[in-house]
């Protein structure tokens, strides 16, 4: 985080109470050497983990399974000038236990583009940060101009 920059740090419990709330986030990985970013809907596990449904052929799955990745939500209201974002950092993989997969169909997230061959990609939360504006005001409480 970058200490002056007016914004507030929220804490990893904060952070994930904030994630929970979210309804789609975006994915952050690399595509032949460049960043790539693709929006998705998502489940937070109680661990703090992203699970992801999508299609088991997907350029997706082939690009982040065994990769490090970031996963980034955020809410944003631009008339108050506030919004907090959250970024969870880690490994991605996909389930490939039958078990958990049969058992996540039932209780994971559901896919808004639902495929005939789906996977679920887990992305650990090694690291987790997130960082707020609150009402418009900095850090040192000082009124941004409108």
């Amino acid at each position: 985080m970058y200490r002056n920059d007016g914004f507030w740090e929220l804490n990893r419990q904060e952070s994930l109470r904030r994630l929970a709330k979210a309804v789609v986030g975006r994915i952050v990985h690399t595509r032949e050497a460049l960043p790539a970013v693709l929006p998705v809907n998502f489940l937070l596990e109680e661990s703090g983990a992203v699970l992801v449904r999508t299609s088991a052929s997907s350029e997706l799955v082939c690009a982040i399974d065994g990769a490090v990745v970031a996963f980034e939500a955020d809410e944003v209201d631009v008339v108050a000038h506030s919004g907090w974002s959250v970024v969870v950092t880690g490994p991605a993989s996909v389930v490939t236990d039958p078990d958990e997969h049969a058992h996540l169909v039932r209780t994971g997230p559901r896919s808004w583009v639902p495929w005939p061959e789906e996977v679920f990609v887990r992305i650990e939360p090694e690291l987790v940060t997130g960082r707020e504006l609150a009402g418009g005001r900095t850090l040192y409480g000082v009124d941004l101009p409108s």
